[in-house]
Formats: structure tokens, C-alpha cells, sequence
């Protein structure tokens, strides 16, 4: 396996992962991170003491004082130079997120053209973050709202994807005029140092801070750094529902704020007057794309029972012409699971349909002859929504197929879990199309017609509802939970009118 990648994104065997990236540390703790693709060691990362913690934070909070003053165009002038490097780097820095977290070549380059996208759209957002003018209820007086930033923004960002998740929440941070630490998955913390090295030789360049922005390296407990402190006025994290209760709880208790975007358990309706083709693309690459490991992947299909067996027939056919193996080789649709624990975790989601009922119609299993031992073999089943493990999220490529008879029933079965981000129909019709769309239908926060649950554009908000944690990230006006609002009322009288007429004079 050829690694020359790792060479041009400035990487060695060890990696410093306190502070800033470009300093030292005197941290004796490493972590190592190794290939799910082939099971090679790549590299090792420093672990972040509280020490080097605290003068991280002592670092960025410096920074932010001449950060803040710049004049946001000035910001995003930063983010679009880092934009143009990593158009410079997407190849390397592409096959590291693929050769390191184990999707499909084609998705880590796809995951760097999303950062490169969300910097050109913070790039046009630095000269557009409005607020409002309203009138004045008091004679001779202007009244009117504004953003400041807020300080340091942590975030937290999850293995799935390694740096595209944090870009969408740096860059818009960036030009808002906040700096960031970022504590990335400690199962991809290459891919993130290799963001770092890129991002700080632009800071350099600028004579900019190099605490606008800094990084954390390692577990839980590193998280807890960041949801424990005070000085940390926004945590962003993306994971678990079980770790976003955590960190919610953390950071409520302070009264900071939290950004959250967490699971999904998402599903696509096939009515029968759907086009065929488009259900299976959208189906099939949202249930294996990533090998189930997306937080959109699709995991349910409610498909209308006249069309049925046709679906499940159709799709179990497209199954078997799904190439797995090493995500580099662009021939391949799916690589590997993440590490031998989420290989685990989709063995015991296996036995559990059985247990509870379910009939598989493309079996799946582990695949043991491959290098790595993290390869598996998706899986569709067939069972009932009320099913318990139809109701939880597992990160693997399993997608469960159900029947409905109305469209009603079918889009109180998909509204019927925990979770709430993505979701899509399949259909020909206008007014069913309308109905899901409609405050009668889909409780996601994202809805489709006519395309998979699957992948997102940086020009709209993602997040989603119910205990997806209710963020939003990315596009629209995502902005604002970056910032603060200040509403000013501004007396060019000579007078002090009161409101509601009250009367106090001197």
C-alpha cells in the first residue's frame, strides 16, 4: 500500500496533537491510529494533557481578541486562501480520509469538495451577516439588532467524517469572528492533523493568531475538556445520541451553549408511483455508501405493498453486483467498517433481527478472508416498524424493508422513532410529494423527493429533530448559532421618552 499521501500533508509516524499542531509537546501519551482498509499502523497522535489543554485555551482565548477586530470580508479573505490549498491538497488529503476511516475513494475526495464548497460559501456569508432595523415605538430614536461573535467554539466531530463535519462548523465560525479548538474522533485524528498543518500555514502566511485555530487529541475525556469549561461559550458535537445527552447535560449545567447532531434512523417511502431507477440508486448507495456509517445512511424502506415484491426483488438483485473491498481502488462501492468493534456491533444488530423476528432477504455477515478483518457484507431484512431494533441506529449497512397500505400509514411509520434527521419519498405524484413536504408529513429535519436520504448540500442547514438534538450546521442561516445577538436602541433626541408613556421627570 502505497502511502505517499501522508508525506505531502506534512504527517510522520508521530504527530503532535495539542495546541495549535505546529508546536512541540511534552505529552508521553500516544495514540495509534491503523487502517480499517488493510490493518496497517499509519501514524501515532500526541494525547492532550489538562495542561496543554489550558494553554490552548489561553492560546485561542488571545487570539480571539485580534480575531474579533478584523473585518469579517478580512476573515473570509482567510477561509478563502485555506479554501484554495485544499483544492491544492484534495487528492492526498482524499485518499488519508479513505485509507484512514475506510470509505470509498470517490467519498473522501467527495468529503474535501464539501470543505472546499462550505469555504466558498463562508467566503460570500463574511459580507452578509445582517440584522435587522426596526422602528421605534419613542420619537427621534433608531432601533436595531446585531451579531457579535462569540468567543472560542468547540467542536467535536465524529470518525464518519473526519474533517468535512468540522469545516462546516470552522469556517462559518471563522468568518462570524470566532476562533476554534477542535477535538476530533480519536479513531481518525491523522486526517484531522493533516486540516491543521494545511490551515496554519495559511494562518502564517496572513500574520494571522495561530490560536483562530487550535486542536485536542483524545477520548471521551478530551471532550470533557470542552464541555466541562466555562470559557467555552459553544460546543458543536456530532455523534452518538447517547454522547449528545452527555453533552447537552454538560453544558446546560453551565448554562453554555450546545450545538448538537447526533443520530439518524432514516427512512425512504416508495409509493407505487415511483420511478424504479431512481429508488434503487437512491436505496442502494443510501443504505451502503460509507458502508452504512453516515448519520443519513438509509435504514428503513416503507414501501406500498402493490409494489412490494417487485422493490425487494429489484434491490436484491442490485446487492449482488455491490463491490467490496479496498476503499482506494475506485472500482469499489464499499469499504470497510470502522474497527473491529463496529464489526461486532453489526454481527449482534444480525442476530437480533433474527431473535425478534425479522426475515433477511440479503443475509450479510462478515467477510474474514480480507485484510483488516473489518469488511462485512450488507444486509437487508425484512420486518415489522414495531420492531425494537427497527427503532435504534445501527452505524453498519443494514437496511430493513417494511410494507404500508396508505400514504398516511406510511408517513406516521416513518415519523414513528426516536430519531429525526433525514428522510425521502419516491414518487411521481405532486400531491403526494405535498403531503409529505407538509406539516402533516415528514418530522425531519431534512425531507427529499425524489433522492435518497443520503448526502447534503452546504447551502442548506443540516441537522434534525427529536433526538437527532435539533442543530443546525452548514448552510442558511446556520450562522446565527455561531454568534450572539445584541438588540441597540440609539436616542438622537433631546429628550429621554419612556416606554408605555411613563413619566420621570428630573
Amino acid at each position: 500500500m502505497k502511502t505517499d499521501f501522508l508525506k505531502k500533508l506534512g504527517l510522520k509516524k508521530v504527530n503532535n496533537g495539542t495546541s495549535t499542531g505546529l508546536k512541540s509537546t511534552n505529552s508521553k501519551v500516544l495514540f495509534k491510529s491503523f487502517s480499517p482498509v488493510d490493518g496497517s499502523y499509519i501514524g501515532s497522535a500526541s494525547v492532550t494533557t489538562k495542561k496543554e489543554y489550558d494553554k490552548t485555551v489561553k492560546t485561542a482565548q488571545k487570539a480571539f481578541e485580534k480575531w474579533r477586530l478584523m473585518p469579517a470580508p478580512a476573515r473570509g479573505e482567510i477561509v478563502r486562501q485555506y479554501g484554495n490549498e485544499l483544492r491544492t491538497h484534495k487528492e492526498s488529503l482524499g485518499k488519508l480520509v479513505s485509507y484512514e476511516m475506510g470509505k470509498s475513494l470517490q467519498e473522501g475526495y467527495g468529503e474535501v469538495q464539501e470543505m472546499i464548497d462550505i469555504c466558498d460559501f463562508a467566503v460570500g456569508l463574511s459580507r452578509q451577516l445582517y440584522g435587522l432595523s426596526m422602528h421605534s415605538e419613542r420619537p427621534m430614536h433608531r432601533m436595531y439588532e446585531q451579531w457579535h461573535p462569540l468567543g472560542i467554539v468547540g467542536i467535536i466531530s465524529a470518525f464518519n467524517f473526519p474533517v468535512a463535519v468540522w469545516s462546516w462548523n470552522a469556517m462559518i465560525a471563522m468568518v462570524c469572528g470566532d476562533v476554534c479548538i477542535w477535538k476530533p474522533s480519536e479513531k481518525t485524528p491523522l486526517s484531522a492533523i493533516a486540516c491543521q498543518n494545511i490551515l496554519q500555514k495559511v494562518l502564517k502566511a496572513n500574520n494571522v493568531p495561530e490560536g483562530v485555530s487550535c486542536i485536542i487529541n483524545g477520548d471521551a475525556t478530551a471532550g470533557q475538556y470542552l464541555t466541562e469549561d466555562k470559557r467555552i461559550p459553544l460546543v458543536s458535537a456530532t455523534g452518538s445520541t447517547r454522547m449528545g445527552k452527555a453533552v447537552a447535560a454538560t453544558v446546560g449545567a453551565r448554562l453554555g451553549k450546545s450545538l448538537l447532531e447526533l443520530g439518524g434512523n432514516n427512512a425512504i417511502i416508495v409509493t407505487p408511483k415511483a420511478d424504479m431507477k431512481l429508488v434503487l440508486t437512491g436505496g442502494v448507495f443510501g443504505a451502503v455508501g460509507t458502508a452504512g456509517q453516515r448519520c443519513t445512511s438509509t435504514r428503513r424502506m416503507i414501501i406500498h405493498e402493490s409494489i412490494y415484491d417487485t422493490v425487494k426483488k429489484k434491490l436484491a438483485t442490485a446487492y449482488k453486483q455491490i463491490k467490496i473491498g479496498n476503499p482506494l481502488d475506485p472500482k469499489m462501492h464499499m469499504g470497510p467498517l470502522i474497527d473491529r468493534d463496529a464489526v461486532e456491533n453489526y454481527l449482534s444488530a444480525l442476530i437480533k433481527i433474527r431473535e425478534q423476528g425479522g426475515n433477511f432477504l440479503v443475509s450479510g455477515g462478515s467477510i474474514k478472508n480480507k485484510k483488516g478483518g473489518c469488511y462485512v457484507k450488507p444486509a437487508i431484512a425484512e420486518v415489522t416498524p414495531d420492531m425494537d431494533i427497527v427503532q435504534t441506529e445501527t452505524f453498519a449497512p443494514i437496511l430493513y424493508l417494511m410494507k404500508y397500505k396508505t400514504l398516511d400509514q406510511a408517513i406516521k411509520i416513518q415519523n414513528n422513532v426516536p430519531q429525526g434527521l433525514s428522510s425521502a419519498i419516491m414518487t411521481d405524484s405532486l400531491k403526494e410529494a405535498e403531503l409529505f413536504l407538509s406539516v402533516a408529513g415528514s418530522d425531519c429535519g431534512i425531507a427529499n423527493v425524489n433522492i435518497g436520504t443520503s448526502g447534503a448540500e452546504i447551502g442548506g442547514a443540516f441537522g434534525g429533530e427529536k433526538e437527532t438534538g435539533g442543530g443546525r450546521e452548514s448552510g442558511s442561516d446556520s450562522w446565527k448559532a455561531y454568534m450572539r445577538r445584541q438588540t441597540n436602541t440609539l436616542n438622537y433626541s433631546k429628550t429621554v421618552p419612556l416606554a408605555q408613556g411613563i413619566k420621570f421627570d428630573l
